[in-house]
């Protein structure tokens, strides 16, 4: 039997999350959730996660500060980041720049909502499946 990849989502937004885990859950992946980015770290951690959604807009630490020290820590810098953002209809709620997402070395960006087939695509993409 073929290994579970296992998706590490981080994202402060309750619904979300479960909506998301159930379309995952559907395929063959293992699902770990963390409500905020230094929950998030330590969770990548622990668990090694094949892939990382990351949501942007989160409050103790917001996505983008999460995703550059995943970057920088050599045994979590391999895993694929996913940034999930609800960025454009939320630009005014948060005082996060767009321009901190551009020097990222992420490898993609999801808008918010997004269709499940779309962002099991996306996820097969990088996980190479």
């Amino acid at each position: 039997m073929q290994k579970k990849a296992k998706i590490l989502i981080v994202d402060d937004d309750v619904d979300f999350i479960e909506s998301t885990k159930i379309i995952l859950e559907s395929k063959p992946y293992e699902v770990i959730v963390a409500h905020e980015g230094d929950e998030g770290l330590r969770k990548a951690r622990e668990e090694s996660p094949d892939l990382i959604l990351l949501d942007v807009i989160m409050p103790t630490k917001d996505g983008f500060t999460a995703a550059e020290q995943l970057k920088k820590e050599p045994e979590l810098s391999k895993i694929p980041v996913l940034m999930l953002t609800a960025f454009s209809s939320k630009r005014s709620e948060t005082s996060i720049p767009v321009s901190r997402g551009y020097t990222l070395d992420v490898e993609d960006y999801i808008e918010k909502p997004v269709s499940p087939e779309e962002l099991l695509a996306r996820i097969e993409r990088y996980l190479g499946t």
